[in-house]
């Protein structure tokens, strides 16, 4: 279940590769999680204990009952807001979720809100019914997302982070086909392929671009030259593109920017 992953749209229609995290890696974080909020809560309930020893010889039955309900609130404000708070300002990730090397996102691919995330969690109590979080278990199985029910009310999903998010500091190194695409200057914002022609493509199509663009260098000229007029006669009618005017290395260099263009929408790295 942990290797199953989705496509999402963006509301700028790019196209945004995930791998959904499964029930595995969500119980684990669940279970971290509440193992920080337990050791937190035996903290405050010991602090409470010594203060209410100290204090009870001097406090009238008001302020017994006054301090009572101010740590009980405060009790559930910790846990309550320990989800919350870490989901809606720390990257969709609470410290059981980033040990795990997962988040919360909206559907659309964007950062959780604090309203999704004040939803999401407001919903938790009827994932923990009947006990031992039968419905929410249920529900990460069953659901073709892994979505509990306070995933469904808030729109989100969660994922498994990418790979290049936690090694920022590392700078990949450029394979000899993007230091071509570099050199010729090629971005594939210059090209226009509506979501209609975006669709024509097929998988047969990326990865025949994908071994014409990773075999580029190595391809003989002339070869090139004809294995470049064959593919443009199959990809441009379906990016709607036309040859007018344009020498062969001005179609190379829009195969290579539809070859960008297509492996964000069929390849993708986890």
């Amino acid at each position: 279940m942990d290797k199953e992953k989705i496509g999402v749209k963006t509301p700028e229609y790019v196209s945004l590769q995930f791998q959904l995290a499964g029930l595995g890696s969500r119980a684990t974080a669940f279970i971290i999680d509440y193992a920080i909020l337990l050791i937190s809560l035996i903290i405050i309930s010991l602090s409470g204990f010594y203060l209410s020893v100290n204090l009870v010889e001097t406090m009238d039955i008001g302020d017994a009952i006054f301090s009572t309900i101010i740590i009980f609130a405060f009790v559930f404000l910790v846990i309550s807001g320990y989800f919350i708070l870490f989901e809606a300002f720390g990257n969709g990730q609470t410290i059981g979720k980033r040990i795990m090397r997962i988040r919360v996102i909206n559907e659309n691919g964007n950062q959780i809100t604090f309203i999704g995330s004040l939803l999401r969690n407001l919903f938790r109590i009827i994932d923990m019914l009947p006990g031992f979080y039968l419905v929410g278990l249920l529900m990460i199985f069953i659901h073709p997302r892994h979505k509990r029910v306070g995933d469904l009310v808030a729109g989100t999903i969660v994922v498994y982070e990418r790979k290049h998010q936690f090694d920022g500091k590392q700078r990949k190194k450029l394979t000899p086909i993007e230091k071509e695409i570099a050199k010729r200057n090629i971005k594939k914002e210059r090209y226009k392929l509506g979501e209609w022609e975006l669709k024509s493509f097929q998988q047969k199509d990326w990865e025949l671009l994908r071994t014409y663009s990773e075999r580029f260098l190595a391809i003989p000229e002339k070869e090139r030259q004809s294995f470049t007029e064959q593919l443009v006669h199959i990809m441009f009618p379906k990016a709607g593109w036309d040859t007018a005017h344009k020498t062969t290395y001005d179609l190379e260099n829009d195969l290579l920017a539809l070859y960008l263009i297509l492996k964000g929408e069929w390849d993708y790295e986890l």
